[in-house]
């Protein structure tokens, strides 16, 4: 009868101990990005991670993974889904497929400068967006990253519209992103960001669009010879966590969002920095930097920034974007 009574304490105190165990346990999340290891994007990730652990006390093993070595944009998006990722960068053009307003900001010439964007950030507007891709998918904006101007390489070039009619460029796997080239007659070719190296130097496309700081960590600048300075788009990522994950963390959920924002707008800063003294660096490196006339590129485009049935967004979102300018 004592052994029995033993034996049943010692089962209840092991269960008891497990369960408090399980509930100390440290929580691992897998952060999943496409840029290279170099770049300022996994860097700040990598602080995140560290601070993280130190504001939880160990409790959250943040796990950076760069590079799409979990898998390409799309991929990574799917992953929030089900749990093959918890975190992820993305570009709002990757994110309108599960809630369209929120590609807002990403399409061209509609916002007018880094000052518009971090009011953009900061705004009521942003907030209601992010919720309504809350309320889409359950996952979580936690942060939105300044990535630059997107600027049209080339081996010619590219000084007005018609120079880009029937040119096979390079465009990420997104709708916004095929609007500036179909504008300007070009042939946009969607393929992935971890592909386009590879296919510029086997002439698979001609060309390609990205931000300055992109264009030199990619080192696309060895296999094009032109920057041609559109500036049609001021792209952003956004830093979301899932909701299986902000679930898990429970009250440490809160300090995850306070440094990913943190995180956000560090990266911000380092990238519109960089991107001022970039146009030196190339011109250093050989490479032809031209500088253009924005307006008949943004002529062309226009009239499709308020065409309801070609935009996910309403005439109010596009209204109210304009005017926190």
């Amino acid at each position: 009868m004592v052994q029995s009574k033993l034996a049943t304490i010692a089962l209840v105190a092991a269960i008891a101990v497990g369960g408090a165990t399980s509930a100390l346990a440290q929580q691992t999340l897998k952060w999943a990005h496409v840029y290279e290891e170099g770049s300022g994007y996994h860097q700040v990730a990598l602080w995140a991670a560290e601070e993280v652990a130190e504001r939880t006390d160990g409790r959250i093993d943040i796990q950076v993974f760069p590079a799409s070595s979990l898998g390409k944009e799309v991929e990574i998006n799917e992953g929030l889904g089900i749990g093959a990722v918890d975190i992820i960068y993305t570009g709002p053009s990757f994110v309108e497929r599960y809630y369209g307003p929120i590609a807002i900001s990403d399409y061209p010439f509609i916002m007018s400068g880094y000052d518009h964007w971090k009011t953009y950030r900061d705004s009521d507007l942003f907030a209601e967006l992010s919720e309504g891709y809350k309320g889409a998918t359950g996952h979580t904006v936690n942060g939105l990253v300044y990535y630059g101007q997107r600027h049209v390489t080339s081996n010619f070039p590219i000084l007005q519209p018609s120079d880009m009619e029937g040119l096979k460029i390079r465009v990420p796997n997104s709708p916004v992103m095929l609007m500036f080239p179909n504008a300007v007659g070009a042939n946009p070719t969607p393929m992935a960001f971890s592909e386009v190296y590879l296919a510029l130097q086997q002439k698979v496309v001609d060309a390609q669009e990205n931000p300055l700081p992109t264009i030199q960590f990619k080192k696309f600048y060895e296999v094009q010879s032109n920057i041609n300075l559109t500036g049609h788009i001021l792209n952003s990522l956004l830093i979301i966590t899932s909701q299986s994950a902000m679930q898990r963390l429970g009250d440490d959920a809160a300090v995850v969002d306070e440094v990913m924002k943190e995180a956000a707008a560090m990266v911000s800063q380092e990238i519109f920095d960089s991107e001022q003294s970039l146009v030196a660096w190339f011109r250093e490196q050989g490479i032809q930097v031209n500088e253009i006339d924005k307006g008949p590129f943004q002529e062309a485009v226009k009239p499709m920034l308020t065409d309801m049935t070609q935009v996910p967004y309403d005439m109010d979102h596009f209204e109210r974007l304009q005017a926190l300018q």
